[in-house]
């Protein structure tokens, strides 16, 4: 039985628009974390990028600090923390304490990649290039930092012991994929701008799954790209600003996140378009209508148990009506 009517989420990369700065940016965050809680998403998360002057997700866990402190009940998290960057004592020590302040309302996901390049990556490292093999260890050290103090050794994360802050493997390959399923956490694969193994990884981790303490049965979240619009031709002309992203990414440009325009092929070359949209190529978009049955066909073929929409919209009014399309698709409004 195909579910479309199932909990919804937000992954947000800070991204700075074009005309704005850092500040406005960080506000901007804030300001969809607010809309989308009155709207009923049940959780909003973070991305970690680094060197990167057109997002402001370097310092993930003070932005998601930020996002608590002004919103009242929706769960914040990590999409995610990379723990080649981050010794996992101090990302519990830091998440400890956010649990204590804010109980019930945190989600720590975790990645094994640096989110950057490599000369970047050397930078941040505590040590050389070794952290991203060590990726199972540190989930297991954060899995015992936030457990029980009798199941602790001597170095312990205070605040952070007995709070049990969830934890989340995100995956882009099928690598996590037997990583979550080993473990029993749940998975959020990242379809939003890796599409090519959301199959592949989604069979491993549901034939491999061993239930554990944290979860009795699979629970496998993707995240993908949503632009939602009055219409289809009103959708069509705004991905032109997420296509603008996605050909950023593959030109590894730095240009903000910019208004739609008129013709995407005055901009790039065949082979840039093929690259940018393969790796958009998991959208739902279009009008109410269009996102209903582009939805269904996607929950007939995965039958996600949550969906993580990511909306790259230059117009933040816009965006926030994307995600109450969104919304009203999978509460069944017609």
């Amino acid at each position: 039985m195909t579910n479309i009517q199932i909990p919804v989420s937000v992954l947000n990369l800070a991204p700075i628009r074009k005309g704005q700065e850092a500040k406005e940016a960080i506000d901007a965050m804030v300001d969809l974390a607010q809309a989308t809680e009155k709207m009923g998403y049940s959780r909003y998360w973070i991305a970690e990028h680094h060197n990167t002057s057109t997002l402001v997700s370097s310092a993930t866990s003070i932005l998601i600090k930020h996002t608590l402190e002004n919103t009242e009940h929706i769960r914040v998290g990590s999409g995610g923390i990379m723990l080649p960057n981050h010794s996992p004592l101090i990302v519990a020590e830091q998440f400890g304490t956010m649990a204590t302040i804010y109980p019930d309302r945190l989600d720590l996901g975790l990645g094994r990649a640096p989110g950057t390049d490599m000369k970047t990556a050397s930078a941040l490292r505590r040590s050389q290039h070794d952290s991203v093999y060590t990726f199972p260890d540190d989930v297991n050290s954060l899995l015992t930092y936030f457990g029980p103090e009798e199941l602790q050794s001597y170095v312990k994360a205070y605040p952070g012991v007995g709070t049990n802050i969830p934890i989340y493997i995100l995956g882009s390959s099928t690598d996590s994929a037997y990583l979550a399923a080993q473990l029993g956490l749940p998975y959020v694969f990242a379809a939003h701008f890796a599409p090519r193994y959301l199959e592949e990884a989604t069979s491993i981790y549901r034939n491999r799954f061993k239930p554990s303490q944290y979860l009795d049965a699979p629970y496998m979240i993707v995240c993908l790209n949503v632009i939602a619009a009055e219409s289809d031709e009103e959708a069509q002309f705004e991905s032109t600003t997420m296509q603008q992203f996605f050909l950023n990414v593959v030109r590894g440009s730095q240009t903000p996140l910019s208004p739609p325009i008129e013709n995407m092929n005055q901009l790039w070359s065949e082979p840039e378009k093929q690259m940018a949209t393969s790796m958009s190529s998991v959208t739902l978009i279009g009008s109410k209508n269009s996102v209903r049955e582009q939805l269904t066909r996607f929950q007939e073929k995965y039958n996600a148990d949550e969906i993580m929409a990511v909306s790259y919209m230059y117009d933040q009014d816009k965006q926030k009506r994307s995600y109450e399309i969104l919304k009203e698709v999978v509460d069944g409004e017609m």
